[in-house]
């Protein structure tokens, strides 16, 4: 017993570091717990060196990334950074019913590692084979270089890669991509604009919303497409039949400030923008800045009216010419008589709205063209907007010519913002070409309530008896106003290069649209005796829109038979009688004018 004592004193220290036991079965000096904390012990030790395995492999491939990454090749770099935009694929643009403008489909691109590639000669050969358009040597010194990676095709089909696999050359890799598509092909191209081949925006909506369609965020637009395509079918014969040079479009809600169609001649097909240049990708209806000629003095008489200047019974002498520092302003039909405000706007006086813009004053004018948006650019969501030519000095000719139309340029988006205001009630709405649905900003007012009214019965005036009768679409109760402006030409005007346009409004009596084309350059025919102004050549182009919108957008026509029709007796007074019973008839077709001259 004397013996025993000490060795079992001398085994305490390991007892002391065993657990104790929790379920109270087994000693601390037991085999099966012995056995279970060595488990233990042999699977703690496998998990650490497994874990450090994983650790040494993620370092490993980091590396690997970060050396790749500093090679040579700087497409690599622009690859790894494009990996998330191939996973998110870019949002879709649709327009206003959501029919779909724009949108990404996944595809496959074709890629080399160099270093890999085990004879580039062999490989570049077979590779052009298959691709005709590759270049052989840029090919081949892509295959040569020091980095790790070089496109070699991008976008393959289906089939292509097929073709490619087929091959089996090493050292040839593909990767996941997308590849923007516009389905409407050419219909809204200067709307769309396009994407470069890595999806990033380069031109229209595509640019000024890259950021929330490369994050995914899909975009509608306050197009429609079917309104956009009608006004291009209307403006591409045109320009054929007149042989233009191009020509502009569009169509503008009045009460919103959306634009439902904006057509630009020549266009292009954003699908294949590598076969454009510089002249079809140019939007002329926001990017080109014209000067407008007689549209603009539907401008003059309503800040005419609007500020006191004149009455709807004033006028002006127009019978002599107006000349004043070495310029000389003439009419291109002259009355040679005193005109009443209905038949400046009728017979389009360029010396009579001359005399009204000087009555209505510089500050005055430069106060309301302002107020109309027409002296900032276009608060507009693209990237391609002009901004409007202006007097340096509002001397007394620059406030004459600005009054019919010329002196000041100004895009025919700027315009159409301008006439709405006038038809509208006399608010600003800024235009738009994003569905703004329940949005609306809050309008500015410009003009009273009267003066939109009267201005509406002198645009239906015009097109009852004045240069705009080729526009009157039967039931439609539409008014607006010609133009024809002399282009500009090595600082000269030249009496054969001409910008002919037709603003439109309708119906009269609760506006809704503004419809506008312009020709630029047009060559008169027989159709049209040779003449190739806006009332012979334009205004049939906006009538014909009318006529195939209105039912889309559904606007009912009146029956025609319930339009008052101008007769009057013959004799010397036949030319006053019929302007008073057409100005009858426009305010009639105006509904809540008053105040029609006895």
């Amino acid at each position: 017993m004397s013996r025993r004592a000490p060795r079992a004193r001398g085994r305490q220290p390991a007892q002391l570091v065993l657990p104790l036991p929790v379920n109270g079965g087994l000693s601390p000096q037991s085999p099966a717990e012995h056995g279970r904390l060595r488990a233990v012990d042999v699977a703690h030790t496998r998990l650490v060196v497994v874990g450090l395995c994983f650790l040494l492999a993620f370092c490993g491939v980091v590396g690997r990334l970060v050396d790749l990454a500093a090679g040579s090749d700087p497409n690599l770099g622009l690859a790894l950074a494009n990996s998330a935009t191939w996973e998110a694929a870019r949002g879709d643009i649709m327009d206003r019913n959501g029919v779909l403008l724009a949108t990404s489909l996944p595809t496959r691109s074709l890629y080399a590692d160099p270093r890999d590639v085990i004879d580039p000669e062999h490989t570049a050969d077979r590779l052009v084979a298959l691709f005709p358009e590759l270049n052989r040597s840029q090919l081949l010194a892509r295959l040569t270089h020091d980095g790790r990676f070089a496109w070699i095709k991008r976008h393959l089909t289906p089939r292509e890669q097929h073709a490619v696999n087929r091959l089996g050359l090493p050292g040839i890799g593909f990767r996941d991509d997308q590849r923007r598509v516009y389905p409407q092909g050419v219909v809204a191209a200067h709307v769309l604009g396009f994407t470069d081949i890595d999806s990033r925006g380069l031109a229209g909506v595509e640019r000024h919303f890259d950021a929330s369609l490369g994050d995914g965020e899909a975009l509608r637009l306050c197009l429609d497409v079917r309104i956009q395509q009608i006004v291009r079918e209307e403006l591409l014969a045109a320009v054929r039949e007149y042989r233009a040079i191009g020509g502009a479009g569009l169509v503008l809600d009045v009460v919103t400030g959306e634009v439902v169609a904006m057509v630009s001649l020549p266009d292009f097909d954003p699908n294949h923008r590598g076969r454009s240049d510089d002249d079809t990708r140019f939007n002329r209806v926001t990017q080109g800045v014209y000067e407008m000629g007689s549209t603009m003095k539907l401008i003059t008489a309503a800040m005419a009216l609007d500020s006191g200047a004149i009455t709807l019974t004033g006028g002006y002498d127009a019978s002599q010419p107006i000349r004043r520092g070495g310029h000389t302003i003439r009419d291109y039909r002259p009355q040679n008589r005193w005109l009443s405000l209905p038949e400046i706007l009728v017979h389009s006086s360029n010396i009579a709205s001359a005399h009204m813009a000087l009555d209505v004053g510089g500050a005055v004018q430069r106060m309301y063209l302002n107020q109309l948006g027409m002296l900032s650019p276009l608060a507009l969501e693209l990237s391609e907007v002009g901004a409007p030519l202006v007097p340096g000095q509002w001397r007394d000719i620059n406030i004459m010519t600005i009054g019919f139309g010329h002196g000041i340029a100004v895009s025919p988006l700027h315009l159409a913002q301008a006439v709405a205001v006038i038809a509208n009630g006399g608010t600003f709405m800024p235009a738009t070409i994003v569905d703004r649905g329940d949005r609306l900003p809050e309008p500015k007012p410009v003009l009273s309530a009267e003066t939109s009214r009267t201005m509406r019965a002198l645009m239906r005036l015009n097109v009852i008896m004045g240069t705009g009768r080729r526009a009157d679409a039967d039931g439609l109760r539409l008014g607006g106003k010609t133009g024809t402006a002399e282009k500009i030409v090595g600082g000269r005007y030249m009496r054969n290069a001409r910008m002919s346009s037709f603003i439109g409004v309708f119906p009269v009596d609760s506006p809704r649209y503004v419809v506008l084309a312009i020709l630029d350059e047009p060559q008169g025919n027989r159709s049209t005796h040779f003449y190739a102004t806006g009332g012979w050549v334009a205004a049939p182009v906006v009538r014909r829109i009318a006529e195939r919108i209105a039912p889309v957008l559904g606007v009912r026509p009146v029956d025609p038979a319930d339009v008052p029709r101008v007769t009057g007796p013959d004799g010397p007074d036949r030319r006053r009688h019929l302007l008073l019973a057409s100005l009858r008839t426009a305010i009639a077709d105006t509904e809540g004018w008053r105040g029609a001259p006895r």
